[in-house]
């Protein structure tokens, strides 16, 4: 019975304990909440920014097409490194704001994503293969140190791209190449290199090579006659776009090698009039001249 009496007071002992610790637990919560949203940071102002790096300020963001986020009640350097009033009170602790250096590539990338996703530009970003390997703004671009200044960029083009793309470096090498390294054409005019819906992130819809057409208007069409392959897989079927080793940026050395390619049967030979190739060294295009489509003639010779 002693024992019994003995267990019951320890039970009854525990009961008020939890009872008498439970309303402390019930109002810690809120406690924490309202201790959290004291000690949240707040805007202070670019112009208190400015007090300790003004150097940064007038030098590096003042001139920079950041400066914009100044603008309509925007909130200047703390758009990018949030609210720091946390910051300015801990006297310039810099674990009290956001500081990319120490953000993972994804993490970086987002907080510039929170301003540019929605342009036209970026919004396939995600899906990019840059995205997918790992590649972020701030491997391309510099907000304060940018050696080109319009986009923010580490590195002028191309050299920039080359920096991974170094096979498309060598194409460029190529004795018929189109002129980038000439400065007369650049990455991204051909490619988005913030992502795209098609292939190797063109410029480009999948009826055709938009982009190509950009500046070889004349190839465009519509045409009455239309080449197939044009229109279904595009100028590369036909030639290499950085660069070749052939005139016409062509995938063969002859024309006629690249024609044959499609235009042959193993028992009838060529298709149409059977052309003597081993005796006829003239290109197809010769006599088809209107290779890349024709309103007037269904083989191209006008």
């Amino acid at each position: 019975m002693e024992v019994r009496a003995k267990v019951l007071a320890s039970v009854a002992a525990v009961a008020l304990i939890l009872l008498s610790v439970q309303p402390t637990l019930a109002r810690n919560p809120d406690e924490k909440g309202t201790a959290a949203q004291k000690d949240a940071a707040k805007y202070v102002g670019a112009d208190v920014c400015k007090t300790c790096h003004e150097e940064i300020y007038k030098k590096h963001f003042e001139l920079t097409p950041h400066f914009q986020t100044m603008l309509e009640g925007g909130h200047g350097c703390e758009s990018c490194h949030g609210p720091g009033s946390a910051h300015v009170e801990g006297g310039g602790d810099i674990t009290k704001i956001i500081r990319f250096s120490t953000l993972s590539t994804q993490e970086a990338t987002a907080r510039c994503l929170s301003c540019h996703g929605n342009g036209l530009q970026q919004r396939h970003f995600a899906a990019s293969a840059h995205a997918s390997n790992d590649v972020g703004c701030l491997n391309c671009h510099s907000p304060h140190y940018a050696k080109e200044p319009n986009h923010l960029l580490v590195q002028a083009q191309p050299g920039l791209c080359y920096g991974c793309h170094v096979s498309a470096k060598a194409d460029f090498a190529r004795p018929y190449h189109h002129r980038v390294d000439e400065g007369l054409l650049f990455c991204t005019d051909c490619h988005n290199v913030h992502g795209t819906t098609t292939v190797r992130q063109v410029r480009t819809i999948p009826t055709g090579d938009a982009i190509c057409v950009k500046c070889h208007a004349e190839k465009e069409g519509p045409f009455v006659y239309e080449h197939v392959p044009v229109k279904t897989e595009g100028c590369v079927s036909c030639h290499t776009p950085h660069g070749s080793n052939n005139p016409r940026y062509l995938r063969v050395s002859q024309v006629n090698l690249l024609c044959l390619q499609c235009h042959t049967f193993p028992v009838q030979g060529p298709q149409g009039p059977a052309h003597n190739q081993a005796a006829k060294y003239q290109a197809c295009t010769m006599c088809h001249t209107q290779i890349h489509g024709s309103n007037a003639s269904n083989v191209f010779f006008r």
